[in-house]
Parts: C-alpha cells; sequence; structure tokens
C-alpha cells in the first residue's frame, strides 16, 4: 500500500526558512516521480518542484534559489527546504507519486494529506 505523510508545516515570518518532509512507503522510489505541489486559497495546485524517476531534478522559477528538494532513501524521506519564504509561499503543500507523467497534477496516482505553510509579512 503506498503511503505518503508530510509534516514540518508551520507559521514563519517573511524571510525565515522551513523544512517539510514527505515519508513514503509501498512503492520504489527509484520508479516513481516524487513531485512536490502547493496549493493556496483559490488557486490551482500547482507543481514546485519534482525528483523524476529518471533522476533529474525540477523547480517551478518563482522558488528558484530559494527551495531545494532532497532525499534520504535510508528513511524513505523527501525534504523541501524553503528558503527567503515570502507571504506569496502561503499554501497548503502536498507531495506525490507518479510512475507516469510528472507535469500535471493529474497525472500523479498518490498524494499526501498536506501541509500548511502560512508566511507572514
Amino acid at each position: 500500500q503506498v503511503q505518503l505523510v508530510e509534516s514540518g508545516g508551520g507559521l514563519v515570518q517573511a524571510g525565515d526558512s522551513l523544512t517539510v518532509s514527505c515519508a513514503h512507503s509501498g512503492f520504489i522510489f527509484d520508479s516513481w516521480t516524487i513531485g512536490w505541489f502547493r496549493q493556496a486559497p483559490g488557486k490551482e495546485r500547482e507543481l514546485v518542484e519534482a525528483f523524476t524517476s529518471w533522476g533529474d531534478t525540477y523547480y517551478t522559477d518563482s522558488v528558484k534559489g530559494r527551495f531545494t528538494i532532497s532525499r534520504d532513501n535510508a528513511k524513505n524521506t523527501v525534504y523541501l527546504q524553503n528558503n527567503s519564504l515570502q507571504p506569496e509561499d502561503t499554501a497548503v503543500y502536498y507531495c506525490a507519486a507518479t510512475s507516469r507523467g510528472w507535469t500535471l497534477a493529474r497525472d500523479y496516482d498518490y498524494w499526501g494529506q498536506g501541509t500548511q505553510v502560512t508566511v507572514s509579512s
């Protein structure tokens, strides 16, 4: 059974850093793409970063240079380190897994429950 569990969200001030985690189980990590999405109120869910199954990483333009995706295979955990957070980064952050396409939310097969990140100005 595939499971994804996010943790680490919270309330921070603009300019602060925060790391959110995604603990996964039930699949072979190297055969799947793991994506971090976020969804702000009234907006569509957007792909922020991804580890592709062929070993590449992807960052959306708005987070390049500020966010970093990493993983700990021994802990089956993927991390999203968010630096220089801004109020517009406020959203629910989700991790998701796909064995198919990876750029669209509808292509992802499994989702975590999400973790709220709120950045105050």
